[in-house]
């Protein structure tokens, strides 16, 4: 909330002229009903929606648009309530209503085409008096405005010449994911889409994103979207200005800007200029000119003659003339300082460190569920903990060959995702974790075991919830087998239909509303520690104090040191970081971090 002044003057400053924002359904309405508000300000799906009897998301299904319907209008009501659209003489000028839907209603087919007709007729019944739009869905029922999202545009066409031609997301970058690339894009190429979709007609560009953020707490989904969603954008995640990005795009603003008479006025001539090259003319009869020249070609640049005079094309570039005679600006020509963000340390000291190492899950311990086979994850933790535990017991015979000799079993674990530990009677054996795009995993090791009874403890971790795809309602998460145990005299013997014991979450993270008090946590023990001389262990709790630094900049922490975890400061969760390389069976302690500033808050992280 601190940063929203500054961010939006920054998208002031840099030519923007509307702030296009999200009202997100699973912050909003955490529980059927329940709608919380502390901004005037699409859809992130509550996790309570999954469990209505009889739901199917995104569909013609009666329990889903009676649930989207009753949110939708409590939203238009509030802000109805607080004159908030464009016709009340509020800032509102435009709505969306659903979100890309092309595939889905292509998978469902006639149940789709109904649910968006439905959703449309919903949409506009609600006489809001600003336009409603729906992006990538090209048959969105009149007067809804169907619009496009993508890298480019150019080549969109609503779907009636009476609605404008509008990109709904223009995309300054793309997401990161854990194990993944952070992928950048030139300015230059996002300069030369725009000016591109507006020599085409085009009337409205939105940047996805200019400013992207971070992902606070477990909000990041995906699932192994990571917490920073910073996407190249020309705000970054810190609200720092990203150079030449911000200012390039600021310039290509002020140049369409100028055109604004011409284009407003006049339909475009299109004129070739050669193989690859062509002018997009702006001329009306009250003798307005702007013009587009336009070169294609990916690697060679162009001379080209307009109006009786020369021009040079880049390659791949676009020039902007305003007044059809002078090139102001070309979006190949970026001019202005690289800017580079450094992390410099603070004079921040980290004092008193304690940690806690968190139990292995047993039979013995209190369990939230025991039941025969396994339990898909989210139905069990409806999303209250990344974390769940599965614990079953083995018995094995003194006889068994591998006690005298033989070759150690071994255990194999199927898991839908997304990252595992493995645990024999209170002992670490390995860990594994699957991918954004293979989210399927196997663990495969050796296990040691004694004769009689072993108890196998699983921690299964997710790391974000889907949040796209038809029917991601139903998609699994969490270990649904086989967890099968090889190599015994017996061969192999299957335990997924053994009876399991589960249990949602750590211990540690019931203590996190401890802290920040001066009330020390009566069920923890912890331990001073100095992590210099400290063995990192598997699921290790760490705490330590810290004076706020002064100034307002932006702060970051180093996780580089850590592997897997979340940051919590002053009980808020930060988000998680996974600084390790994913890798299949590699043995990674989970840890978490959790920090005290004995100042009342933090700006930002």
């Amino acid at each position: 909330m601190q940063m929203w002044e500054g961010l939006i003057q920054k998208a002031k400053d840099g030519g923007l002229d509307v702030i296009d924002t999200y009202v997100f359904w699973n912050v909003h309405e955490p529980s059927p009903g329940n709608v919380l508000f502390s901004l005037k300000l699409s859809f992130g799906f509550p996790v309570w929606l999954k469990f209505v009897q009889g739901i199917s998301f995104r569909t013609d299904n009666k329990p889903f648009k009676h649930a989207m319907q009753n949110f939708t209008q409590k939203i238009v009501l509030m802000m109805k309530d607080e004159k908030l659209f464009k016709s009340q003489g509020g800032p509102i000028i435009l709505s969306q209503i659903e979100n890309e839907y092309e595939p889905e209603r292509e998978e469902f087919g006639s149940a789709g085409e109904a649910y968006i007709k439905w959703a449309a007729e919903m949409a506009v019944e609600l006489n809001t008096e600003v336009p409603w739009v729906m992006c990538k869905e090209e048959d969105a029922p009149d007067p809804v405005i169907n619009t496009c999202n993508g890298f480019y545009c150019h080549s969109f066409s609503p779907n009636k010449p009476s609605k404008p031609k509008m990109w709904t997301e223009a995309w300054t970058g793309w997401f990161s994911d854990f194990g993944g690339q952070n992928y950048q894009r030139p300015v230059e190429d996002l300069a030369f889409a725009v000016a591109r979709f507006i020599q085409k007609g085009g009337s409205f560009v939105n940047y996805y994103m200019y400013h992207g953020g971070t992902n606070f707490g477990r909000t990041a989904g995906g699932p192994f979207i990571t917490t920073s969603y910073d996407y190249d954008a020309p705000i970054d995640e810190y609200g720092l200005i990203r150079e030449p990005k911000y200012g390039h795009l600021k310039k290509l603003h002020k140049a369409i800007k100028l055109c604004e008479n011409a284009l407003l006025t006049a339909n475009s001539t299109v004129t070739s200029l050669g193989n690859y090259e062509e002018a997009h003319v702006f001329s009306s009869e009250s003798g307005q000119c702007a013009a587009f020249l336009s070169n294609y070609h990916t690697e060679s640049a162009a001379r080209v003659t307009f109006n009786n005079k020369q021009y040079n094309l880049p390659p791949w570039s676009i020039s902007i003339l305003p007044d059809c005679k002078n090139i102001i600006f070309n979006t190949a020509n970026v001019t202005g300082q690289r800017s580079h963000v450094q992390m410099l340390p603070t004079n921040v000291t980290f004092h008193s460190w304690e940690t806690f190492n968190e139990d292995v899950f047993s039979l013995e311990d209190d369990s939230t569920i025991t039941t025969v086979g396994l339990l898909e994850q989210l139905n069990v933790t409806r999303d209250t903990s990344d974390y769940l535990w599965y614990s079953t017991s083995v018995n094995i015979s003194s006889s068994d060959s591998f006690l005298h000799g033989g070759e150690r079993p071994t255990l194999s674990v199927q898991s839908r995702g997304h990252a595992l530990h493995v645990f024999v009677n209170g002992q670490l054996t390995g860990s594994a974790s699957g991918t954004r795009t293979y989210k399927r995993f196997t663990f495969r090791g050796n296990v040691n075991l004694h004769a009689g009874v072993n108890t196998i403890s699983l921690l299964s971790i997710a790391v974000g919830l889907p949040n796209n795809g038809p029917h991601f309602e139903s998609y699994k998460t969490g270990v649904l087998g086989p967890v099968v145990l090889h190599g015994i005299d017996e061969g192999k013997r299957d335990l997924s239909w053994h009876k399991w014991s589960y249990k949602i979450g750590l211990q540690g993270e019931a203590m996190v509303t401890g802290l920040g008090s001066q009330s020390s946590i009566p069920f923890v023990s912890w331990v001073p520690s100095s992590l210099e001389h400290k063995k990192q262990q598997p699921l290790t709790w760490y705490k330590a104090y810290f004076d706020a630094p002064e100034g307002d900049e932006p702060l970051a922490m180093d996780m580089s040191s850590m592997n897997k975890g979340q940051v919590l400061i002053n009980g808020q969760n930060i988000g998680r970081y996974w600084t390790a390389s994913l890798m299949l069976y590699s043995q990674v302690p989970c840890s978490q971090i959790l920090v005290e500033a004995k100042t009342e808050s933090i700006d930002s992280l």
